[in-house]
């Protein structure tokens, strides 16, 4: 398999689904559709779409059936990011090589277009499934768990709390586990879901997702600490900067690395228990891994 050029080719998959499911840019209130497609638009890796991609094709899944549930959370995660950026949690002025969407547009403009980018993620996975209502429940009650209270904004708030002292190893694996796993989760849970994987592989899933998403997480400290701005396309250092706790404040660069490999390691051991070609979902957690540090 030519992992590269299959990469790109789900990532252009991605893109044009973004494009066909989100409104036109012209859709009034033109100024917040403007923003939601500037920042959904802006670029990123496309890893939780693709894994959704990648896994719905691992079962066989229908071409294209998988489409709206890869957009779907790729909006979430989009809505994320730029809740994130925002002076009351990160301030940040850089996101994908380019400036945020409250220094693009404005504070109101950018939560308002992350709330938007939410609410339609939702929407989209119950229009696009609606001839499957069983279906089109298992995808939002996926969703809204990985994206809720107990998770990805749990996490989010611990991150938070976190700035203001030390964090201990639990605490931080809490974070992102939450913050950074349950995302990547939701994806291959999602793909499996589209596909009709049983439970038994559902649970492979979400396996192989924790352990995918704490080896990301690592390598994104690793990076934040060694890369610069162009690399990462955002803010290189803001971590060390806020004073938040980090796999690499906490073990240093060299253990960091080693626990990135453990679980990607184990992210792969779990992908080549699943049926069928596995070769790209274990050839992703290799480029993630060994990613520029």
């Amino acid at each position: 398999m030519d992992f590269p050029s299959e990469l790109r080719r789900q990532a252009a998959v991605v893109e044009r689904g973004l494009d066909q499911y989100l409104p036109p840019a012209d859709t009034r209130p033109a100024r917040l559709h403007e923003a939601m497609r500037y920042s959904l638009q802006a670029g990123g890796k496309r890893l939780r779409p693709v894994l959704v991609l990648a896994t719905a094709d691992l079962f066989a899944a229908q071409l294209g059936a998988a489409l709206p549930a890869a957009v779907a959370i790729e909006c979430l995660h989009t809505y994320s990011l730029i809740h994130d950026d925002l002076p009351c949690m990160d301030n940040d002025d850089l996101r994908r090589g380019q400036p945020t969407a409250h220094r693009q547009f404005d504070e109101a403009t950018a939560l308002l277009a992350g709330d938007a980018l939410l609410t339609h993620a939702f929407a989209l996975l119950a229009e696009s499934y609606a001839a499957q209502p069983v279906l089109a429940h298992a995808l939002i009650r996926e969703l809204a768990d990985a994206a809720g209270s107990r998770r990805l904004i749990g996490g989010q708030m611990a991150d938070l709390l976190a700035e203001k002292k030390d964090a201990t190893p639990a605490e931080l694996e809490f974070i992102h586990l939450n913050k950074t796993a349950a995302m990547i989760e939701a994806a291959l849970v999602l793909g499996g879901l589209v596909g009709g994987a049983d439970a038994a592989a559902i649970a492979t899933l979400r396996r192989a997702g924790h352990e995918l998403g704490l080896a990301f997480q690592i390598m994104d400290d690793v990076l934040d600490a060694t890369a610069d701005g162009a690399t990462l396309g955002k803010t290189p250092g803001k971590d060390a900067k806020a004073g938040k706790t980090t796999f690499v404040k906490l073990h240093g660069l060299a253990a960091s690395r080693q626990l990135a490999q453990a679980h990607s390691a184990a992210a792969r051991a779990a992908f080549r228990e699943l049926p069928g070609d596995t070769a790209f979902l274990v050839a992703l957690v290799d480029s993630l891994v060994i990613r520029s540090s």
